[in-house]
């Protein structure tokens, strides 16, 4: 009787191993992310990271939880809002696909220069982060903004992603949105701010836990004064 022989099967790699269970890990982010930014054309963001981390820093310095945010429809958010946003922010927004390559390239020299760190975040990377991401300066993080601020540029409308900025973005300690802000600052809805009240309100939107509408310091003034013409040059906003 002749005896089976039996093949010993070789066991693949570990550089292919590795390798297969990068592609699995890879296929499955790719295909959750996207799940998630198109979920988010229609629903919006119950809350953020950003929000949850600023909640964990109050915690640790002993400080009560804060979240105050309310929700507005883009068309019930101040037109004078809309255009002091893009005016202080990204004023080439409607124009771009997510990136303002010159401002980039602004920030790179001049923080290069080792001057004042500067940004060249435009309102869809801010975006991104904002909803999808940590806060934090690290290159990891920002290959993921870049990531997402494709996927929101492809999958939403350039209104939507103005929307969801304006009522998302922290303006405060704990006060996150257009229509939270108006309300803690000047007492009435984001859809009555003047221009005056809206700019001042975007002047402090590169830091709004030190600076606030209601303690604007002289250098906040001037950047109102800036978006303020800034906004009288842009004219209106034709989404």
């Amino acid at each position: 009787m002749a005896k089976r022989t039996t093949k010993s099967v070789a066991k693949p790699s570990l550089f292919k191993r590795i390798f297969v269970v990068f592609t699995k890990v890879l296929v499955w982010f790719v295909l959750f992310s996207v799940i998630w930014v198109l979920a988010y054309r229609f629903i919006n963001p119950p809350i953020t990271l950003l929000m949850i981390q600023r909640n964990w820093e109050r915690k640790a310095n002993d400080k009560p939880g804060k979240i105050e945010k309310k929700w507005v429809k883009f068309e019930d958010i101040s037109d004078n809002m809309k255009r002091a946003a893009v005016s202080a922010e990204d004023q080439l927004f409607l124009h771009h696909m997510g990136f303002d390559i010159n401002a980039i390239e602004k920030a790179y020299a001049s923080n290069a220069k080792g001057k004042k760190m500067r940004g060249g975040s435009t309102i869809s990377q801010q975006t991104a982060k904002n909803v999808f991401l940590w806060s934090s300066r690290s290159f990891i993080r920002k290959g993921f903004e870049a990531y997402f601020t494709l996927l929101i540029e492809l999958l939403w409308s350039k209104e939507r992603i103005l929307e969801v900025y304006l009522n998302v973005i922290e303006m405060g300690d704990g006060i996150y949105g257009a229509e939270a802000a108006a309300q803690a600052y000047y007492g009435k809805s984001c859809n009555q701010m003047s221009k005056g009240e809206a700019s001042l309100l975007a002047a402090c939107f590169p830091n709004p836990i030190r600076w606030t509408p209601n303690k604007s310091s002289g250098y906040i003034r001037h950047r109102q004064y800036l978006i303020m013409r800034n906004m009288r040059r842009l004219g209106p906003l034709d989404f």
